[in-house]
């Protein structure tokens, strides 16, 4: 079969819709003989997405048409589905919440993978116009698409409440995380990227960008409860809401207790957390929350926040606290910090939860609702 894909975050993100876009074409280059079309505006020199161009059955479109070439974002919106008619796609996959506006003429079976709506609970993070085509673009791709994959039942619910999509229509795929954090980390690597990084003491560890959502100040809040020798090192791209960070970690003298690691190496990200005490992710809203995933897979426990879909990727057995209750998570954490028998037993009954989250389920997921698309499309 010829899938095509939209490849722009595969392309341009290093972050969360760029980490599900490779992934979710690794996995299918991996499981089966289709060849795979990627289409993107442009290509650049991304070492994340090299790797994948170099397989045989992988092949990078650009727009093949001068007009799609000067006007990309028109041609993204709406000349690609001539190009997928042209190259004679079969299926198409959008992976970052949007479709051509015109996919449904095409006479091509088409899903869109929607990770959350964020915008839409949490509006004053984001401007009036980027909520406007957020929230026209979903909308359309949701409607538009022959089936739709949510990413978790938390994002799903929104699809179905805030868009009036039919649930028959909609599946939910949870995704993996990437191979690196199945393979064992020895004790030489920890002392190395800690060495890098400037970790010199025990330590909790937030990885996601630092904005307000994402609600990072509670981890630094807790620390003035915690043993003075245990620091909590934030790995993420700083936003304006880090200001707010700096304040409060200024104000009681925590400067020597907070790290902030921006641009860290992914290759390093297994390490971070494997050195960790425990993870903290207390989000106030998250589509799915890879970094939860990440951290149980590497056999560290996580501190996660109720609200959204958290206790769908973390599993019954880890620690939940509300996203402002600091003395919660000052008791959450010191049963950890102070008790290596039940740090043990959420390590253990973290693995063995997101063993769910399998390469190998993800993509007997993915192949299920690629051949639910067709069969769906054809009545």
């Amino acid at each position: 079969m010829k899938i095509g894909y939209d490849a722009k975050r595969a392309v341009n993100n290093n972050t969360g819709l760029g980490n599900y876009s490779r992934l979710v074409i690794e996995t299918i280059a991996d499981s089966g003989d289709d060849t795979l079309m990627l289409y993107a505006p442009a290509l650049r020199n991304n070492p994340r997405l090299m790797p994948l161009l170099e397989r045989e059955n992988v092949k990078f479109c650009l727009p093949d048409t001068n007009f799609g070439k000067r006007f990309s974002s028109i041609w993204r919106s709406r000349g690609l589905s001539k190009q997928l008619q042209r190259d004679e796609i079969e299926l198409f996959h959008g992976l970052s919440n949007e479709l051509p506006l015109n996919i449904a003429s095409t006479g091509i079976p088409s899903i869109v993978t929607i990770h959350d709506v964020i915008f839409r609970h949490f509006p004053h993070c984001y401007n009036w116009i980027d909520r406007k085509i957020y929230d026209y673009k979903f909308r359309k791709a949701a409607e538009n698409a022959t089936r739709v994959i949510a990413i978790s039942e938390c994002t799903r619910r929104d699809i179905i409440n805030l868009y009036n999509i039919n649930p028959d229509k909609i599946d939910v795929v949870y995704q993996g995380c990437d191979p690196q954090f199945s393979r064992p980390v020895d004790s030489g690597q920890v002392k190395r990227v800690m060495n890098k990084y400037g970790i010199d003491r025990n330590y909790i560890i937030g990885v996601g960008t630092v904005e307000e959502r994402k609600n990072q100040l509670l981890t630094v809040k807790a620390l003035r409860g915690l043993p003075q020798d245990v620091m909590a090192v934030i790995v993420g791209r700083r936003t304006g809401y880090a200001k707010e960070i700096d304040a409060y970690i200024s104000t009681h003298k925590l400067q020597d207790r907070v790290k902030f690691v921006e641009k860290a190496d992914f290759a390093d990200f297994p390490a971070l957390y494997s050195g960790a005490l425990f993870s903290s992710y207390p989000s106030r809203y998250e589509g799915f929350g890879i970094p939860v995933i990440e951290s149980l897979s590497v056999g560290t426990p996580v501190i996660i926040a109720s609200g959204s879909c958290l206790e769908e990727a973390a599993g019954p057995d880890a620690p939940v606290v509300a996203p402002d209750d600091v003395d919660g998570f000052i008791a959450a954490a010191d049963s950890i910090i102070h008790d290596q028998n039940n740090q043990m037993r959420l390590s253990v009954l973290g693995k063995k939860y997101v063993e769910r989250f399998s390469q190998q389920y993800f993509a007997e997921d993915l192949r299920e609702c690629y051949k639910r698309t067709i069969e769906t499309f054809e009545r």
